[in-house]
């Protein structure tokens, strides 16, 4: 049967730095796409805690300047953007530097956007709404989950009506997207837990996405093996370094899959408490991902399957639907292993918040590439069965 016509693009940034001491070529790459005057954007932790220093001195070295906005908050806004866009216009820069995870580089991408765009970031939610390319963009990650320092994808929330709006489109890719390894040792176990999470819902959903493709899948299922078998021990002993290196990979390759094969409902559901009650992204993606895997399971038993062997489960003499199933079972136990709370209960979600917060989750861009398709009833059902 022939096949209908259908092209599939694969996104990526044009460099990638991964490797321990990477960060310190910040400066030299600064220079290379010609920025005189960078805005450095990044939390009040990693400023306060000297990070940021640390890589302004960097990049000051190699002669550009540097300007510093520590606004970005957890699950950022367009109110965070507004602030950072005014620090970027009133000090004349030409160029953004991201420091951080997965907040950092969203609002830096939200402040590129509007900058080189004009108006409100509200007008460019969606995909492909961009009107110019962002300023000179380098992200330095500090995490090893969100996939944001490489991908084609910003997060931000409405802060009038509480849902987060989702930006798609290969001009917020950063320049060059650093991952070093010593940037990640001080991260702390919860969070550890937390941005692994991420990392392994982004290659789950990107290995059975609509959009998936040979080379998504790739990318997917070798940072699914890394994940199930270096998470852990990250979670366990920060300063295990061949860890935090392997995470760093895993994140990455799972930013690759889902940069170009999309995600689904897992994501969907997540974003909504994280904009509706502020509760922390990778831990709402960890609760809500086995409850949607076994929802799915029907759309594509044998990819299930392959992430059970992945994640290093024998399934020898097992049915395909059997196979599948340890898939969803390895993920539970992973969860708990790292002391990810059991529902969305435990974090302070009522069941009355369920209506508000479904309602936005069918309206989420992640929705159009889930593998199965859902109903408005349906989400509803997993958001109960996740409490």
């Amino acid at each position: 049967m022939a096949l209908a016509k259908q092209v599939f693009g694969f996104f990526t940034p044009p460099v990638a730095l991964m490797g321990l001491g990477a960060v310190d070529q910040v400066g030299e790459e600064m220079k290379k796409l010609g920025a005189k005057k960078a805005l450095l954007v990044t939390d009040k932790g990693l400023s306060k805690a000297g990070v940021a220093d640390q890589v302004m001195k960097l990049v000051e070295a190699a002669g550009v300047r540097v300007i510093l906005f520590d606004g970005a908050e957890p699950n950022p806004t367009d109110k965070n953007v507004a602030d950072g866009l005014k620090v970027y216009q009133e000090n004349n820069c030409d160029s953004l530097l991201s420091l951080g995870g997965g907040s950092s580089h969203d609002t830096t991408k939200g402040i590129g956007i509007v900058a080189t765009s004009g108006g409100n970031i509200r007008e460019y939610a969606g995909i492909d709404t961009l009107k110019a390319e962002l300023p000179p963009y380098i992200a330095i990650n500090t995490t090893a989950g969100t996939g944001s320092e490489m991908t084609r994808f910003a997060v931000i929330t409405n802060t009038d009506i509480k849902v987060k709006m989702v930006f798609a489109d290969a001009r917020v890719m950063p320049k060059v997207a650093i991952n070093d390894p010593l940037m990640h040792a001080g991260m702390p176990a919860g969070l550890t837990a937390a941005t692994g999470m991420d990392a392994l819902t982004h290659a789950v959903e990107a290995y059975v996405a609509a959009l998936a493709t040979p080379i998504t899948d790739a990318c997917a299922i070798q940072a699914i093996k890394l994940v199930a078998k270096w998470l852990r021990k990250a979670v366990a002993n920060g300063q295990d370094i061949a860890a935090r290196d392997a995470m760093a990979y895993a994140e990455y390759l799972a930013g690759m899959a889902f940069n170009s094969a999309g995600l689904g409902i897992v994501h969907s559901m997540a974003h909504q408490p994280g904009s509706v009650l502020n509760l922390p992204h990778g831990v709402c993606n960890a609760i809500a991902l086995p409850v949607v895997c076994e929802f799915n399971l029907i759309a594509n038993l044998e990819k299930y399957a392959e992430v059970a062997v992945a994640m290093g489960e024998d399934i020898t003499g097992l049915s395909v639907k059997e196979a599948a199933m340890k898939a969803v079972e390895a993920i539970k136990t992973l969860s708990a292993d790292i002391g990810i709370p059991s529902g969305f209960a435990a974090l302070g979600m009522k069941e009355s918040d369920i209506p508000l917060l479904a309602e936005n989750a069918m309206k989420d861009i992640c929705t159009l590439f889930n593998p199965r398709n859902v109903k408005l009833d349906d989400i509803i059902a997993l958001y109960k069965k996740a409490m």
